[in-house]
Parts: structure tokens; C-alpha cells; sequence
């Protein structure tokens, strides 16, 4: 399972096409990350050392994790929405000895060889700047053969930074030879049926850590990844059609965006095709993946995960129809349930989710953070900080993050209800529902609406919103205010980024949530 294998058995079959037309052959990828891993050594990385992308959706990406890969290299693929700051800190907190950006990046990459100086090589794709050397070039002098001391590297990823500083998550690679299939592409096999016949639309940054992870399982396994340089509704229903796509992974927000096209544009486009559309990174309204199983079929394939990859659970359509709402059955890992000094939950009752027997990670540079994400009573119990329960049957259904909570007249409020029902709302394009503050009560609840079209927002749609959520929530759960932005501060991964928003509230007010 490695891209070397089918460059061999199907050295001219494409790897990737971008949506632009640009295709790399495995024989291509192969090749080019043999150079990579040569260019690797020859600027003094050995296996453990770290080498930084910052590029946005761009072919020759794979080539660079492939490289690393096969050489013992640790990647970090850093966002390209980051400022300067945000770029150096975690160059700088990686460990990162190498740069390696694109001309599409200069606005950040022309900041960043003064910000972190001393780097063994900084390299720049489709073109140069002061400080940075041409990849195509310097990529060139070098051989397509494999080097001589091939071992296993893998990604480190850093979390999106909802609720603070980015962390970098790393895992050891599973075994030091290089066509050794991860956990998750043996999943991504058993479960979703990824093979060599596979085409894998890809419509997120390939930052993020499934987009990229689930588009190197595609290659290990000899499918065809077919690249969005960046998502937009129909485009996506154009370029599944026009491949006769068999795979493929969103986010919620996506489906709500190609749910909300005019009928006829959507009934313009054949998606019988698929066979899995796997979601996940955000929740996903009930109604909303009732309408998208309605329109694709029961191909429809959820599950629950983080970038720590301590634990995943997965659900498909046939088991979600019985149990709307769940997120799934562990998969890998085992799950637990704790309140808050650690004592097991019964089924039914919300608590912290912790994996047993999970891949163990640590948090790079933070051994307390890495402490916090430790069950109390057993260390290798860990949690990425969500909130749920299971059934008797052990699946799981999550309530929310713990930092999403809003306590408002000491009763904890968990607002994902909310948002997932405002979701619904025909006259809304995307919400967020948190905590501001309130002089009796400490917080209220607030809704930050972005309308479908803005010349609707005002008091009438407001209080209609109101109303909406009362004829179907408790009152608790409504929002007392609703405001209406033209955009949420939201990753291109779907996750909304409540630190930005609740920031704008709580200015100027003594405030524990970040």
C-alpha cells in the first residue's frame, strides 16, 4: 500500500487531477517524491527531523508529504489563512528545519525567513522571492531513485485553533516500513471500499488533517484523488459527474450550500456514482442529511474523530435512519463516558467522551495539555474535549464541546441544538449560537445569523427566528437576541470559530471562556 507499488503496476494512471486539468501520474508522484526524500537528506534532515509546507491546494503538495513519508521526515502542513505571527509560531514550536512555500503564499512566506531564521533550506514553488530558492530547480538536480534508508514518517498536524493556540498532535508512525497501511486507510478499505478503482473528490484545504490523510489512503491504495483548488456548491456537482466520482468527503456546510442551489441546478447533475460520501469536522442538522440520503441514496457515511486520531466512530445511512443523530459505533478505539471527577456514565447521560485503547498522541511542546486530554484514573483514557452519550447499543450521540458550553443562571446550556435547528430555517445561510454577557444571569443566548440574503436582516426575521426555535425548543435553548452578520468567521474545514465571535461580546468584560 504505497504509491511506489502502483507506479509500477500502473505507472501512467493519474494520482491526482486537479480541477484545473493538472494531472500527475503515479509514475510522476513516485518519481518526484524520491527527489523530494533526496533533497531531504542532501539539506541535512534524517528521520525524526521536521519540514513545514505552507501551500495552498496546489498538485505538487503530494509529492512533498510522499517524500517525507518515505524518508522518516515529520510534515506540518501549516493553514494558508494564517498571518505572519501565526505561520512563524508554529514554524518556530514545530521544530521545523525546512520551508518549503509557494509563490501564491508571498504575502506571509516574503515575512517569514527574517521571523524564522536559520532554517536549513527555504524552498518556493512557481517562482522565487528574496531569501527562497526555486523547488522546481533545486528538485532537479537529484535522482529518481529511492534512497537507501527508507523509514516510515507521517504528519503534524496543528488543531485549527478554535479555542486558543494551535497544538500539534503527533503519533509515532505504526512501523518503520514505508507501504505499511495506517489505521486509517485499513479503515478507509474495510469500511468505505477505497481501492485502485476509486475516484476521490477532494473539495477542502489540504491542510486539514482529513482531507490530507484520506487523500494519501487514495494514493497508498491506487485511486485517483481529484482536487478542488476551492469548494463552491455546484462546481462540485459539476466535476463529480464530469469524473463519475465513486468517493468522496465534506463537511455539513457543504451539503447545506448544494441544498440550498435552485432544484433544477441540482437535478442538472448525475451523482449516481457514488458510493460513499463520508462527513464529518462539525454536526450536521438532522434535516439536513435526511434531505442529503434523500437525494444521493444511502451512501452517506458519518463519523466522529479528531486530528488526535485517538478514537473514531462511524456510522452509515441504514443504521443512522434508525438512530438520527448518532455520530456512530467505535471503530478504533473504545469509547467512555465520565463526568466531570471521571466516574463512568450510564447510557443515556452526557458526559466528557474518552477512547480507550486509542492511538496514543501527545500534544507537541504542551505536556500539560497533553495531561488535560488524560482520563484522571487512567492514562491511556484521552479526550478531545467533547461532551455526549451512548445508548444501549453504544452509539454515540454528541451535546456539544465544553467550550461551547453557555452557562446562563448557573443551568449549562449546550447550544448545538439550537444552531442545528436554526440551520433548517429557510431564510438562513449559516448560525452560531453562544454565550454573551448578562448582568443577572452572567450569559445569555445569542444567535449570529448570516442570512440568505442580507436585505432580510432585521427585528421582523429576528423575532420569526425567535419564535422558531420556541415552537420547537425548550425556552432555555432559544435565543433571547438574534444579530446578523453577512459572514461567520468559519474554517473552509466548516468549523466556526465561536473564540472570534464571542470576542466581539465579551470585550471589556471579566470573562473565563476563550
Amino acid at each position: 500500500m504505497h504509491p511506489y507499488v502502483h507506479a509500477q503496476r500502473t505507472p501512467d494512471k493519474p494520482a491526482v487531477i486537479m480541477d484545473n486539468g493538472t494531472v500527475v501520474t503515479y509514475r510522476e508522484l513516485d518519481e518526484r517524491s524520491n527527489q523530494v526524500a533526496r533533497l531531504y537528506r542532501d539539506h541535512g534532515l534524517q528521520p525524526g527531523d521536521r519540514v513545514a509546507f505552507l501551500i495552498e491546494n496546489h498538485p505538487r503538495l503530494f509529492e512533498l508529504c510522499w517524500g517525507a513519508q518515505r524518508s522518516g521526515i515529520t510534515f506540518i502542513c501549516l493553514s494558508t489563512r494564517l498571518n505572519v505571527a501565526d505561520a512563524a509560531y508554529i514554524i518556530r514550536d514545530s521544530g521545523a528545519q525546512m520551508l518549503i512555500t509557494s509563490r501564491a503564499q508571498q504575502e506571509v512566506a516574503a515575512a517569514l525567513t527574517e521571523q524564522v531564521p536559520g532554517l536549513k533550506g527555504y524552498l518556493m514553488l512557481n517562482g522565487t522571492l528574496p531569501g527562497y530558492t526555486s523547488y522546481e530547480t533545486a528538485l532537479a538536480r537529484y535522482p529518481a531513485q529511492r534512497i537507501e534508508d527508507e523509514t516510515t514518517g507521517g504528519d503534524m498536524l496543528y488543531s485549527s485553533g478554535t479555542t486558543g493556540r494551535p497544538k500539534g498532535v503527533y503519533a509515532p508512525p505504526g512501523s518503520p516500513d514505508i507501504d505499511t497501511p495506517t489505521s486509517l486507510t485499513a479503515l478507509t478499505q474495510k469500511l468505505y471500499g477505497f481501492g485502485p478503482d476509486m475516484r476521490y473528490l477532494s473539495p477542502a484545504p489540504l491542510y486539514h488533517a482529513a482531507p490530507l490523510r484520506y487523500n494519501m489512503s487514495v494514493q497508498a491504495l491506487g485511486g485517483t484523488s481529484v482536487v478542488m483548488e476551492h469548494f463552491d456548491a455546484e462546481h462540485f456537482l459539476r466535476l463529480l459527474q464530469a469524473h463519475r466520482i465513486t468517493h468522496t468527503q465534506v463537511v455539513p456546510t457543504m451539503f447545506s450550500r448544494m441544498l440550498k442551489l435552485p432544484a433544477q441546478t441540482r437535478a442538472r447533475y448525475d451523482v449516481s456514482s457514488l458510493r460513499a460520501a463520508i462527513h464529518a469536522a462539525a454536526p450536521c442538522p438532522v434535516q439536513v442529511k435526511e434531505q442529503m440520503i434523500e437525494w444521493w441514496g444511502p451512501v452517506v457515511w458519518e463519523y466522529y474523530a479528531g486530528t488526535e486520531g485517538n478514537g473514531v466512530t462511524v456510522v452509515s445511512s441504514p443504521e443512522w435512519l434508525q438512530r438520527k443523530g448518532t455520530v456512530g459505533r467505535a471503530m478504533i478505539g473504545k469509547l467512555r463516558i465520565c463526568d466531570a471527577e471521571g466516574a463512568l456514565m450510564p447510557p443515556g447521560q452526557p458526559g466528557t467522551i474518552y477512547f480507550a485503547e486509542g492511538r496514543q498522541f501527545v500534544y507537541h511542546n504542551d505536556p500539560a495539555k497533553t495531561g488535560e486530554s488524560r482520563h484522571p484514573g487512567h492514562a491511556d483514557w484521552s479526550t478531545i474535549g467533547d461532551i455526549g452519550y451512548v445508548d444501549e447499543d453504544g452509539y454515540l450521540y454528541l451535546t456539544d464541546r465544553k467550550a461551547n458550553m453557555i452557562i446562563s443562571g448557573g443551568v449549562n446550556i449546550y447550544p448545538q441544538e439550537a444552531e442545528n435547528l436554526l440551520m433548517t430555517h429557510p431564510k438562513v445561510m449559516d448560525v452560531a449560537v453562544i454565550g454573551v454577557p448578562n448582568e443577572d444571569f452572567g450569559e445569555e443566548v445569542k444567535a449570529v445569523v448570516q442570512p440568505a440574503s442580507m436585505a432580510e436582516a432585521g427585528p421582523e426575521l429576528a423575532a420569526e427566528l425567535i419564535a422558531f426555535c420556541r415552537e420547537n425548543l425548550s425556552g432555555i435553548k432559544c435565543p433571547r437576541t438574534v444579530d446578523f452578520a453577512a459572514e461567520l468567521p468559519r474554517l473552509p474545514t466548516g468549523k466556526l470559530l465561536k473564540r472570534v465571535l464571542r470576542d466581539r461580546y465579551w470585550a471589556g468584560h471579566g470573562s473565563k471562556l476563550v
